[in-house]
């Protein structure tokens, strides 16, 4: 071993030693406050719509760096471009988004579409998707990297990508922006790793912490969901002590706890908030990578699914009678990586087989979570047409303000799941070699947000919904139909 090796080491041991004994190495200052509990609860209910009702739009935007979330960027444009109303203004299918959820880098797209909302994210190009959001964040391999990622859980903290998302899209805002008229329910899933579970940014998670989702900073949840294992380290929220608040648990939670047949995702979820409440050894939980429990960011409303009280939820009852379709858009910018060691005989070395390892759990898991909304979403389908059809004229006079046209089983819930391969098959090449990292080069950026774009343009049902939610409002302008959610 030669003198200049030795000393190397000599200093790295040195060097952890040091920062062993006392030095800082990350930020794990919790992004939440016990004492700013208010007593809130998540809402019951989906915003309630501008127009007549008829079309409800969710959207998911799943993990990928900001390829992910060019992807999304391209989806929503191309959404905005297809008008389903003129009067008493022209209004495109994002207005009828009532909820946005996103996991890593969808979770950027989501969070700013709720801070900016419908006619404001079209900026998002500009203020993110062709920036360097690595500027700030150690990437290299360096010894002072190795040694922060070793002791700390990960090379950055929230002083890297956190504070920059906070200074440069987010304006240091918290989720008070969320809450005006015209912005969809946003759901930012991160993962619990405490608990193996996913962390969804909801006032009931929050009450669970005697915290107040309003006075989180949007850029620290965001953050949160994109904190890739190694390259990130755990963002770290704190758990309530005895006396903090005078916490209840909600009523889904109860019986999610207690039921003989639970939905079994639902009772891990409701074990993860009661034990931030009243497991003793809990003082910290701990948050990474929204894709490591839900790669497509669709646990906000399957969680919403499933500790609903009734058929209709999350619709309130008026939107339940009103409703003709309901568009669920997953955009999934999940490459699928081409194996050079296909065509080999002998076996690929262990980087390789890790590499594989990683991609199959991936795509296992993204396939099955699509399913299993995909169910959920048909189940629920059934439900709302039985609901419908129990009731009373006098009922649906009430909640839909005329019995004209009125079929109770004239509703459709669906799901689209919006991949590179539904884009032009020539860029599929091109798209799936595309890095997962929060830096990107313009061509990579347009060729993404051009892939969303024609997946839209692709897909039949979406355009079908839209020419069909257009020409029903033509309808009823034409016979004088007042359309309001008042009606």
């Amino acid at each position: 071993m030669g003198i200049a090796f030795k000393s190397a080491l000599k200093i790295l041991a040195f060097t952890a030693a040091s920062l062993a004994a006392g030095c800082t190495l990350s930020d794990t200052t919790p992004i939440n406050d016990t004492s700013q509990w208010s007593g809130g609860a998540s809402p019951a209910s989906l915003p309630e719509p501008g127009d007549d009702g008829t079309t409800v739009v969710a959207l998911a935007f799943s993990g990928g760096g900001t390829r992910a979330a060019a992807f999304a960027y391209g989806a929503l444009t191309e959404l905005d471009t297809l008008i389903i109303d003129e009067h008493p203004r022209q209004r495109s299918l994002v207005d009828d988004v009532r909820s946005v959820a996103g996991t890593s880098g969808g979770a950027i797209m989501a969070a700013y579409l709720g801070y900016k909302g419908k006619d404001g994210f079209v900026d998002f190009r500009d203020r993110f998707l062709v920036k360097d959001a690595e500027a700030t964040m150690r990437t290299s391999l360096s010894p002072g990297n190795v040694i922060r990622t070793t002791l700390s859980g990960g090379a950055n903290d929230r002083s890297s990508f956190g504070r920059w998302l906070d200074e440069h899209v987010f304006d240091g805002s918290t989720y008070a922006a969320f809450e005006k008229p015209d912005r969809p329910i946003v759901w930012i899933t991160a993962s619990d790793i405490y608990n193996n579970t996913p962390f969804v940014f909801t006032q009931d998670t929050m009450s669970a912490l005697c915290s107040d989702l309003d006075k989180v900073k949007i850029a620290d949840a965001v953050a949160a969901s994109a904190a890739f294992p190694v390259a990130f380290s755990p963002v770290i929220l704190l758990t309530p002590q005895k006396g903090d608040c005078d916490y209840r648990r909600p009523d889904w939670l109860e019986k999610a706890l207690n039921s003989r047949d639970p939905s079994v995702r639902l009772q891990a979820y409701a074990r993860a908030l009661d034990s931030y409440q009243f497991n003793d050894k809990l003082k910290y939980v701990r948050l990474l990578d929204g894709g490591l429990t839900d790669n497509l960011g669709i646990s906000g409303l399957t969680l919403e699914r499933a500790r609903a009280s009734t058929p209709y939820s999350p619709l309130s009852l008026q939107e339940a009678v009103r409703i003709r379709n309901f568009l669920f858009i997953v955009t999934n910018a999940g490459v699928e990586r081409q194996y050079g060691w296909g065509g080999s005989k002998p076996n690929p070395h262990i980087g390789h087989i890790l590499a594989s390892v990683a991609d199959t759990a991936i795509s296992a898991s993204t396939r099955n979570g699509f399913d299993a909304v995909d169910l959920a979403l048909a189940q629920w389908q059934q439900e709302l047409i039985t609901y419908r059809c129990g009731l009373s004229q006098a009922q649906v006079l009430r909640h839909r303000g005329t019995l004209a046209g009125w079929n109770c089983r004239d509703v459709r819930v669906t799901t689209e799941h919006l991949t590179f391969r539904d884009a032009d098959p020539r860029l599929y090449e091109a798209l799936n070699a595309v890095p997962t990292r929060l830096k990107l080069t313009e061509k990579q950026v347009e060729l993404v947000i051009a892939a969303g774009r024609e997946a839209v343009r692709r897909n039949a049902n979406i355009q079908k919904i839209a020419r069909e939610t257009y020409e029903r409002s033509r309808l009823f302008d034409h016979i004088g139909v007042t359309r309001t959610a008042t009606n």
